[in-house]
């Protein structure tokens, strides 16, 4: 019998359960976040080419200023969704990395060997090609654009494919995409800083000991760690170095401990609920019933103590940043101008850089370090997995969309023209990966599948 079959059917719904089920299950669809980025991007693209073109880059150039004390934050709509909201879109890809790195598969160095040897071909190659066709050109300094990967995109398309895809091309997908993160992360704080103000930084460095120590000493209260994360984001916002970075360093200070394990849980559990059924007479209802109401008390508790708050965090931020940051980000950064000759934009050295990077050396880099990692004995294909599905997942990597848009800005904020040109590379490039990889993971034989499903 599996291990849900003991569970009692969950309760009644109510009225606006009934009501909100079909969008409740939408959201828990592995593509729903890929169908509403398409959407809002669309929408953008849209906008950009409308009568009403000025108003929408007027709208995302309004200013927003906050006070606090004498201080002032004063930035545009634009620059508070790309340096402040992605900052909690960083946070959960911190928090994605951490726990892969904890307990997912990058925790042992042979599960890890793969997916991180085929991610730094999936940086490298790219970001060379990039390189070499726009050598000596105003354009290279945008050589980390191709280097990323959307992973909401890129399972979105495998989520299409249904039960037809193995198990593991999808992990093996999901942790190169968050190694891909990580490299992101760090080209960004390297190589996209152009100055540092030293005393900002040491401020942030001295907030993110207290967060060290912090989860040193037991805190548990995520409110407590957003509040000092807050004095984080504003000190590394004022250094120079981007701010979104301030987001993964705070993830890696979230406690990722349960306080409790498996059997006192459970002992813990069964001695609540005996309490609850012993303190049921006392009252009609548990409103009225205070034995039941510590008890209920005690197992909200003790369920607390049995998650990890990085657990929690990440459950309850995926939502918000999947249906509602990205997005936004989407609806502020995606609405390139389409004008002119469209044939002679994708011969301009950053478009094609970007296209060439994304669509042929995501693949090229994915696979050649795959194939030497494996060859070299560090690593070993997943289970139920072959060249042939690897360089399907492989293709996929060539959908890079959010995190390239965002390195795009950050790599011409004087070059507005090379922005939209890098724009129009990534949705080309980002467009043919999705529909190449589909169809290579779609021609794969179903035994593929059901070799896995008999293993």
């Amino acid at each position: 019998m599996a291990a849900h079959d003991h569970f009692l059917p969950p309760p009644r719904p109510t009225r606006i359960q009934r009501i909100l089920s079909p969008f409740v299950r939408f959201a828990h669809a592995e593509s729903a976040g890929g169908i509403v980025l398409v959407a809002c991007t669309l929408i953008a693209i849209v906008a950009a080419n409308s009568p009403w073109r000025e108003a929408y880059h007027h709208f995302w150039e309004t200013p927003l200023s906050f006070r606090f004390g004498g201080q002032e934050l004063s930035y545009t709509l634009h620059h508070w969704v790309n340096d402040g909201l992605m900052a909690v879109f960083f946070f959960l890809v911190g928090l994605e990395i951490k726990r892969e790195f904890l307990v997912g598969e990058l925790a042992s160095a042979r599960r890890a060997a793969l997916p991180i040897a085929a991610a730094l071909g999936g940086m490298v190659v790219p970001a060379l090609i990039y390189a070499l066709v726009n050598l000596g050109g105003e354009g290279a300094r945008g050589w980390g654009i191709p280097m990323a990967t959307d992973i909401a995109f890129a399972l979105g398309v495998l989520a299409l494919l249904g039960p037809r895809t193995p198990l593991s091309l999808k992990v093996f997908l999901a942790a190169l995409a968050i190694v891909d993160d990580l490299g992101a992360v760090l080209v960004i704080a390297v190589f996209y800083t152009d100055h540092i103000n030293w005393t900002a930084l040491g401020i942030g460095g001295v907030v993110l000991v207290m967060l060290v120590l912090l989860n040193r000493l037991g805190a548990r209260k995520p409110l407590t760690y957003v509040a000092l994360g807050a004095g984080l984001w504003v000190a590394f916002l004022l250094s120079g170095v981007h701010a979104t970075v301030a987001g993964v360093l705070l993830a890696m200070t979230i406690p990722a401990r349960t306080r409790i394990d498996t059997a006192e849980f459970l002992d813990r559990g069964k001695l609540i609920l005996n309490h609850f059924d012993a303190a049921g007479e006392e009252g009609p209802s548990v409103l009225t019933n205070k034995g039941q109401q510590a008890a209920v008390q005690e197992m909200e508790n003790a369920c607390e103590a049995a998650q990890a708050p990085l657990q929690r965090i990440e459950h309850e931020l995926h939502y918000w940043v999947a249906f509602g940051i990205i997005p936004l980000f989407a609806l502020a950064n995606a609405g390139v101008h389409l004008s002119g000759n469209l044939a002679a934009a994708f011969r301009e050295p950053v478009t094609l850089g970007v296209l060439l990077g994304l669509v042929l050396g995501k693949p090229i880099g994915i696979t050649l370090f795959a194939w030497l990692s494996v060859r070299l004995r560090i690593s070993e294909l997943p289970s139920g997995a072959n060249w042939r599905s690897i360089g399907g997942v492989a293709l996929l990597g060539g959908i890079g969309f959010t995190m390239s848009l965002f390195i795009s800005a950050l790599a011409f904020p004087e070059h507005p023209e090379f922005n939209e040109e890098a724009k129009l590379g990534i949705f080309m490039a980002s467009f043919i990966a999705g529909i190449l990889g589909w169809l290579a993971i779609r021609s794969l034989p179903p035994v593929a599948v059901q070799d896995e499903m008999e293993e």
